[in-house]
């Protein structure tokens, strides 16, 4: 799928990635561990190494079922990169955590909590990149950057989220054919893949068609930062302004099985499903596997966007609520060579 560009088109070309320390990512939970209960809390950092090894590894070391290791997200595997692992514990002391150790892991902080930690349960993401081989006019890429810090930027799904060679979503498809993977893990990640993709879909049709960040009439909104959903019928002065502001944002479909999801309108209900219709088989499996439908944000807010441009080489840090992709605030701006081991 070619995704329509919000802003023109980045205005420099780089690379990314060069080492894991280009890519940096620190997690925000907004949550304070009580020092006690039956979960371990552990803040890792990790290099070059993805979510899932990191709890299979806790799993061996504590000698507990995948199913006692929480984690609130999945994080890039060629990135350095903290998150937090909780590990269930009931009546029993923790393990020598230092033994896991070495090149790819450092255990950042242990303590304890008193709950599992569910996915979904962080408020965002930090990042710190470099992008070097830096190509372009620096006063238009500064200009540009200014822009999408005060506009943000549309809210697609990484190419992270569809695996090396899309190859979640080669198991989407088999997975609605009737085949597909059986691990739980894997299903869950050709699903997420499914409804990514179809998402995308709706809101590279709003991109090419400039409404991306603004309030059809019926268009369903979410507060900034927030889940609460409302439907706006006839958007008005007031609504614009907190579109202006960021606090809210319009909101496409992740389809599945029609339930407690908040509706939009008919005219943008009428785009939502012609943009669908073509992949009217996939969107139909996903309600035949039970999958609870929901609204994303068509917009992703940049918070705290700080750069430097030194020679061929751009440092920026911002911050990004739950779901947010880095790459796809790069895109607006720098177009990326990555390594021959990462999706393009």
């Amino acid at each position: 799928m070619q995704l329509p560009y919000a802003l023109g088109g980045p205005p420099a070309r780089g690379a990314i990635r060069v080492t894991p320390e280009d890519f940096v990512v620190d997690e925000i939970t907004g949550i304070v561990p009580t020092g006690a209960g039956e979960h371990a809390w552990l803040r890792i950092r990790k290099r070059n190494a993805n979510t899932q090894w990191v709890a299979q590894r806790l799993a061996a070391l504590a000698g507990v079922r995948a199913v006692a290791i929480g984690y609130a997200g999945l994080k890039d595997r060629r990135a350095l990169t903290s998150q937090v692992f909780t590990v269930h514990l009931p009546g029993r002391p923790d393990p020598d955590w230092s033994a896991l150790e070495g090149p790819e892991l450092e255990v950042l902080e242990a303590t304890r909590h008193h709950r599992k930690l569910q996915r979904g349960a962080l408020r965002g993401n930090g990042f710190r990149l470099r992008v070097c081989e830096l190509d372009g006019c620096p006063e238009t890429l500064a200009h540009r950057l200014e822009e999408l810090g005060r506009a943000g930027v549309p809210n697609y799904f990484g190419p992270q989220r569809f695996g090396h060679d899309e190859a979640n979503l080669a198991a989407a498809a088999e997975l609605f054919a009737g085949a597909g993977p059986r691990d739980r893990f894997q299903r869950g990640m050709a699903i997420s893949a499914a409804r990514a993709f179809l998402f995308n879909a709706v809101l590279a049709r709003r991109v090419a068609a400039g409404s991306w960040d603004e309030a059809l009439p019926g268009d369903v909104m979410q507060l900034d930062g927030r889940r609460p959903l409302f439907r706006s019928e006839d958007p008005d002065g007031e609504i614009q302004a907190r579109l202006r502001a960021l606090a809210i944002h319009p909101t496409g479909p992740l389809p599945g099985r029609a339930g407690h999801a908040l509706e939009p309108g008919p005219q943008v209900r009428q785009l939502e499903q012609d943009c669908l219709a073509p992949h009217a088989a996939w969107v139909a499996g996903l309600a035949r596997l039970g999958v609870e439908a929901e609204r994303r944000a068509l917009r992703l807010p940049v918070r705290n966007l700080r750069w430097t441009i030194s020679g061929d080489v751009l440092e920026l840090a911002f911050e990004l609520p739950a779901g947010g992709f880095a790459t796809t605030v790069l895109r607006e701006c720098v177009a990326v060579s990555a390594p021959a081991d990462e999706p393009a």
